[in-house]
This record gives C-alpha cells, structure tokens and sequence, in this order.
C-alpha cells in the first residue's frame, strides 16, 4: 500500500504516513513520517515520532509554541508542494488531463517530458497498483529529482523512469495514451503516430498559441481526429460569510490543453466515391 493512501484510511498517523502539517499563516509542510527525524521550521521544530498515533486534524505544538494541524494529504497537497526543478502542471489541468485521456486504474501511460515528476505522480496515483507509466526525460538532473519525489510519495514502483531522447521513438506499440510535456511536442508527432493503437489518447500542454497552431499542423498531417483545444481558468473565493467575494489574486492562464485521437487512415484512391464531399455531413 502507498503512503498516499495509507495517510487517507489511517484513523491516526503512523510511521511512513506522508502527513500534511499546516502552520501559522497556512504556511505548509508535507513530511514522510520517520523514526528519530524532526521537521525544522521558522516557526519550531516538531519530532516526527511525536506525531505517531495522532489523530487526523488534532493540534500539534512546535517547541516554541507554535499551532500546526495535523492532515492527511489530498494529491493536490502533494503536488503543491514537490520539491521542483522545473515548472510543473498545476492540479486544475491535471484533473482534466486525467478525466480526457481516459487515466484510470490499470491503465499503462507514457509521459515524455518529465521534468520534476508531479505529473508522474499524478499519473501513477490515478493508474494504480494494477497499472504503470512510463516516463521519458533527456537530462539527469530532472530525472533524479523526479525519482525522489516518487519515492518520497512512495509511488516510485509504477513508473518505469527512461533517460532519453523520444527522436528514435518509443520502443513500444499499441500505447493507449501518451502525453507529451515539450517545447517541441509537433516534432515528434510521428513518433506518437507509430506507438498508439488507433483510436488512443494524445494529450499535450504548451504555453503559447503559436505553438499550439504548429501542433494541429502536424496532428491534421498524421491522421488524428477530434483535436480539442482548451484553456482552464480557476479562481478562489474568500470563504467569509459576510463578506464572500474572489480573492485578490488568481493563477488564470497555465497552459493550453491540446488533445486528439489517432484514427485508420483511409486510401480513398482506391474509391473516390467515399471521399468527404461538400456535401457531407
């Protein structure tokens, strides 16, 4: 059983519980709960074993007197706060990635960018103990720190971590779903092309929509259909009563969401009278 999930059904914390410690000023920290280890903040030191057989939302005293509360973490917590090397997706396009491309229990997902690892975390939370993903990244140093964001969440045994380039492809045939987190993601459209099974799931995220356009180019080029483009907006409201209203500050534009479907190619050579016409519905 993974620490996430451990933390979830647990009635109290116990020793490798990821927990969520909420400080003065929601000031956050998610901690792998080890014998003899202490958290050292700002605000007071807290004993790792002091936190053993706590229950969920008590009130735990730093040294100095400071309150924290004591929370399992939601995977947005965990994301949130991965320890990161690079700009990482945020949870808002992350839920829709995983309910457009189908990312379920069982599933096997190929990542090709995998920069921190928050995405593959989310990935390997949503596919489960049953599935697995496998992830592409060509530099080392992003890859080591994802490898220990997964580990730290305890997650590190449904990924497959690859340290290469995808210029050469995949490896791999009939994948069902790949994402692809690049600058470049329409210069490897082929290589997509050639490692789904018809009718899979593509997905990608850019920054800007000249990247975006160069995208479609190449998915209209290698036989994809139902190409979406999207963009999630998330804004917070001040939880008072009185005086309820949106808060001052909003993260609006992240990224946007690019998703298609590989389909058969059709040779209408060989029978003009199939073509699409003007007239066609």
């Amino acid at each position: 059983m993974n620490s996430i999930s451990q933390a979830v059904q647990a009635p109290t914390a116990q020793l490798g519980d990821l927990v969520h410690l909420v400080g003065p000023k929601d000031k956050n920290f998610i901690i792998k709960l080890t014998q003899g280890e202490q958290l050292h903040t700002h605000v007071g030191l807290i004993k790792h074993d002091d936190l053993v057989g706590c229950t969920w939302g008590s009130k735990i005293i730093s040294h100095i007197g400071k309150v924290f509360t004591l929370l399992p973490p939601a995977l947005d917590d965990i994301l949130r706060e991965v320890p990161r090397k690079t700009q990482i997706l945020y949870p808002k396009d992350i839920g829709y990635i995983l309910v457009s491309m189908g990312i379920s229990p069982g599933a096997h997902v190929v990542e090709a960018g995998t920069g921190s690892g928050a995405f593959t975390i989310a990935l390997a939370h949503a596919v489960g103990p049953q599935g697995h993903v496998t992830t592409f990244e060509r530099r080392q140093d992003f890859q080591a720190a994802a490898i220990a964001n997964l580990k730290r969440v305890g997650l590190e045994d449904r990924v497959t971590f690859k340290l290469q380039d995808i210029d050469d492809g995949f490896g791999m045939t009939a994948i069902q779903s790949i994402f692809l987190d690049l600058p470049n993601p329409e210069m490897y459209i082929p290589q997509v092309r050639a490692a789904m099974m018809p009718g899979g799931f593509f997905g990608s995220i850019l920054p800007t929509t000249n990247q975006v356009s160069l995208l479609i180019s190449a998915l209209d080029k290698h036989a994809f259909s139902f190409i979406e483009v999207s963009e999630i907006m998330h804004r917070y409201y001040k939880p008072i009563a009185a005086r309820l209203r949106p808060v001052d500050r909003m993260v609006a534009h992240t990224g946007y969401l690019i998703f298609a479907r590989p389909v058969d190619q059709i040779d209408y050579s060989q029978d003009p009278s199939t073509a699409p016409g003007e007239n066609s519905l």
